[in-house]
């Protein structure tokens, strides 16, 4: 399956959990009553729940509010936001403070000195790519 095609899968799910039929129709009105922009035909409504196209970011949201779902979930499936998930929490691993602490302290920093602490890291990263073995939090051993 294609994505826009696994999109239209989640979409009429998302709106059949919701207690709505999953139709053209009841979506293009829910939408439109909803939405503050222009809005949508039944046309391209239709092509959202047929796998032919997916809407833009600013349309999923709404959509996404509107059926109580994660925008994330809707657009590219629960592996996603599993994996945004897992990688939210090694970042919030206490392990990880003084990295964060020192990430924090780089983003201050004037644009100029932001890159030279950029070149002098990846100068570190590409002569730490020798071969050395990992240790169990993905981390190079010495």
């Amino acid at each position: 399956m294609n994505e826009k095609t696994e999109f239209a899968q989640r979409l009429r799910k998302a709106m059949l959990a919701a207690g709505y039929p999953d139709r053209p129709a009841v979506l293009e009105r829910e939408f439109n009553s909803r939405y503050w922009g222009r809005s949508v035909t039944f046309q391209a409504v239709s092509r959202w729940l047929s796998g032919k196209s997916i809407p833009s970011q600013d349309k999923l949201q709404v959509i996404a509010q509107w059926l109580k779902v994660e925008p994330q979930a809707l657009r590219f499936g629960d592996q996603a936001v599993s994996a945004i998930r897992e990688q939210r929490a090694k970042w919030q691993d206490p392990g990880f403070y003084q990295e964060r602490e020192a990430i924090d302290a780089f983003l201050a920093l004037p644009v100029g000195q932001r890159k030279v602490v950029r070149e002098v890291i990846m100068a570190f990263a590409r002569a730490g790519e020798v071969d050395e073995p990992s240790g169990k939090d993905g981390r190079k051993t010495r």
